[in-house]
């Protein structure tokens, strides 16, 4: 019996992880696609021509990077569904505007107009009731002092470079967005429970929770189905 029979978990099965820069969301997609045979969809970071740009000056690119993101991401979406389901995704496309344009455009890095057209272009993309929402999104969560950690072992000089300030600002604020967070289902596990380095029967709690989260989730669709 494979992993996906085991846990209940359905073949066509969307599934996002999400959380802050460090948290190991990279990690947790790579083992959930190797356990449940799942393509996987991942960030693109090293082909990102705005990053380094970025990171030296978010005031002057913020709002080419974030429009990038959206586009790269909502390509990704439509992929995915096309393909029919079946896939791992490291990062949401949610992220994009809850945390990091709205937290450039609360500390005065992207201005107003462009955080408006921003949020325009997201709002006309991704919140109608024809974007196809994932099954389920993974939190990964940890304290400041773990994250940290994280970024500092995986050494990116750009992320080495950014105060630390930065990051504990982007951590707060993915602690409020997911306390607010609606548009699917949400799966919170913390970092500190499982180790998927150096343990890789560590991912059989999480595919158990999965299984269990979709099927709720699918039922309660199923029956809120509009009648005919």
């Amino acid at each position: 019996m494979n992993a996906r029979e085991k846990y209940g978990i359905p073949h066509d099965s969307v599934i996002t992880v999400a959380g802050t820069v460090g948290v190991g969301k990279s990690t947790l997609t790579t083992s959930l696609a190797q356990a449940l045979n799942f393509r996987t969809s991942f960030e693109k970071v090293e082909k990102n021509p705005y990053l380094n740009s970025f990171y030296k000056d978010f005031e002057r690119w913020s709002f080419h990077l974030q429009i990038y993101f959206l586009a790269e991401r909502f390509k990704e979406q439509k992929k995915i569904f096309e393909y029919g389901g079946g896939f791992v995704q490291d990062r949401s496309i949610y992220e994009d505007t809850g945390i990091f344009a709205r937290m450039h455009y609360d500390q005065g890095t992207m201005s107003p107009t462009d955080y408006e057209t921003y949020t325009n272009l997201f709002d006309a993309m991704v919140m109608t009731p024809y974007f196809p929402h994932p099954d389920l999104l993974i939190y990964l969560e940890g304290s400041f002092d773990d994250v940290i950690e994280r970024i500092r072992e995986r050494g990116r000089p750009m992320e080495q470079e950014t105060p630390t300030a930065y990051w504990e600002e982007m951590y707060n604020r993915y602690e409020d967005w997911i306390d607010n967070f609606n548009a699917c289902p949400v799966l919170r596990l913390n970092i500190a429970d499982y180790d998927l380095l150096n343990d890789e029967k560590s991912v059989e709690p999480i595919l158990e929770k999965i299984g269990h989260f979709i099927q709720q989730a699918r039922k309660w669709r199923s029956s809120h189905l509009p009648v005919e």
